[in-house]
């Protein structure tokens, strides 16, 4: 006989613990629920993700200011990285972070058991664990997540790979990586890396780095990477790997024509796949190799299961959508809210540097959507905190609805675009007009003064204007 619960959820990250702690709100402690999930508590943002990557990234930049100081009268007689002791402080810091924000909480919450096993469907809202355990959920959550994709080319199995879940388990970054693909991942790595050292060559098959985000603004980003030292190969495609005297080799095809490439380690990073290997079919939920088919509440074609974060077919895969997703699954499971998921309003960033970040429409979304739009872009060298801090030069994109004003876009590339795009999430959410936003003050100097500065350039020339006109 199996065990039964009010709320059964498939995985333990992001998605699966705000499902799990909201769903305890709304009933006071008195939903009987269980998580099942295997690796570490957490999912990939806290353990191979988010957190490793952005310590990285940190590391990094503080190693480029002490060897390339921004200020005149700086200077650094001596600077060596270990990047030995870099990777075990950040495994010591992801440890820390497991701790404090799945473990200790998860201890709060008596109504919570932690099953540590695959899962695997054998019937409507049943699972079978490994050791035999049925489970029954009178409702199911499935936030499973995903894992990193891998292509199909000869010889890379046989000559060994890391993706970025098997990165943080490395000794040291080795002298020299080959890095396939020019997405989010294998741009903020390969960044961190060649400043701390490696060389590093990127291989992409689009014809820019981080696809999908405006050319322009990419290829800001792209010449900041190649200052840094890392090399790229677009247009191109792996065509086989081997070993040669223990060294890696890579064939790529790039214009017609193909070259060798050597490198100590290649680096996988061209995307993610959702775990959909779990019987799905015993359930009657619909899926295909890109996710589960979710309605706009995100029940999936089985009324009683729904799914949340990355294991859902969707367009963003983002630590943020996943959290909020697993709230709306339990308001709607137990509340019964049908609350809708407005994918986007959800703020995107990527964390190279300078860094990327939108919210919104793009002059794309824009077109596609069949909205009439104005758009402005300005520099950050336009912003007089950006010139104070020496960042590297950048872009602020705003769009707004022609005959309203409204704001409807923003897209960033700054160095502290990530941190900007907060306000900017709330100018979008709150639907503020280009004329509301000039009219709300700004601190003088900020980096966000920026945002209000994109918003003036519909009005006048910036390059007219004294500091901290209104």
């Amino acid at each position: 006989m199996s065990e039964e619960y009010d709320l059964l959820i498939i995985g333990y990250g992001a998605a699966a613990f705000s499902g799990a702690i909201k769903a305890s709100e709304i009933t006071t402690g008195q939903a009987k629920i269980a998580m099942v999930g295997t690796g570490p508590l957490g999912g990939t943002c806290v353990n191979v993700g988010c957190v490793p990557s952005k310590m990285l990234i940190s590391a990094a930049r503080n190693f480029k200011y002490i060897s390339e100081p921004r200020y005149p009268g700086l200077t650094a007689d001596s600077y060596h990285s270990d990047t030995s002791k870099i990777l075990d402080f950040i495994r010591s810091g992801v440890r820390n972070e497991r701790m404090k924000k799945y473990e200790d909480v998860l201890k709060s919450y008596g109504n919570i058991d932690l099953y540590k096993s695959r899962a695997v469907f054998t019937g409507d809202r049943k699972v079978k664990l490994k050791d035999g355990t049925e489970l029954f959920g009178y409702n199911v959550l499935i936030a499973t997540g995903s894992k990193p994709s891998i292509p199909n080319i000869p010889g890379l199995n046989d000559a060994g790979y890391i993706t970025s879940n098997e990165f943080w388990d490395l000794k040291k970054i080795p002298e020299s990586i080959a890095i396939i693909g020019a997405g989010p991942i294998g741009s903020e790595i390969g960044q961190a890396a060649a400043r701390l050292g490696s060389n590093v060559h990127i291989i992409e098959k689009a014809d820019q780095i981080l696809p999908g985000i405006p050319r322009d603004m990419a290829k800001r980003i792209m010449d900041a990477m190649i200052k840094d030292g890392v090399k790229f190969s677009l247009s191109a495609a792996v065509e086989r790997v081997h070993t040669k005297n223990g060294t890696k080799v890579l064939t790529v095809h790039k214009n017609e024509d193909s070259f060798e490439l050597e490198a100590d380690e290649i680096l996988v990073a061209i995307g993610r796949y959702p775990n959909v290997d779990l019987g799905l079919e015993n359930t009657g939920v619909v899926y295909d190799k890109q996710g589960i088919i979710v309605d706009a509440d995100l029940r999936t074609s089985n009324k009683k299961i729904y799914a949340a974060g990355d294991v859902v077919k969707q367009r963003y895969k983002l630590e943020t959508l996943a959290a909020k997703e697993g709230v709306i699954a339990a308001q709607n499971i137990f509340n019964h809210e049908a609350v809708k998921v407005e994918i986007s309003s959800f703020p995107v960033a990527i964390f190279t540097q300078p860094e990327y970040a939108y919210v919104g429409y793009s002059e794309e979304d824009a077109v596609s959507a069949g909205i009439n739009y104005d758009v402005r872009t300005i520099e950050t060298s336009d912003v007089a905190k950006e010139r104070i801090l020496r960042n590297p030069e950048g872009m602020i994109r705003m769009i707004s609805e022609h005959d309203t004003g409204r704001i409807i876009g923003i897209q960033i590339v700054a160095e502290s675009a990530a941190d900007m795009i907060n306000e900017a999430s709330v100018i979008i959410n709150s639907a503020i007009t280009v004329e509301q936003l000039i009219d709300t003050p700004h601190v003088f100097p900020t980096v966000n003064e920026g945002i209000k500065l994109a918003a003036q350039s519909f009005l006048r020339d910036i390059s007219m204007m004294s500091c901290c006109m209104e």
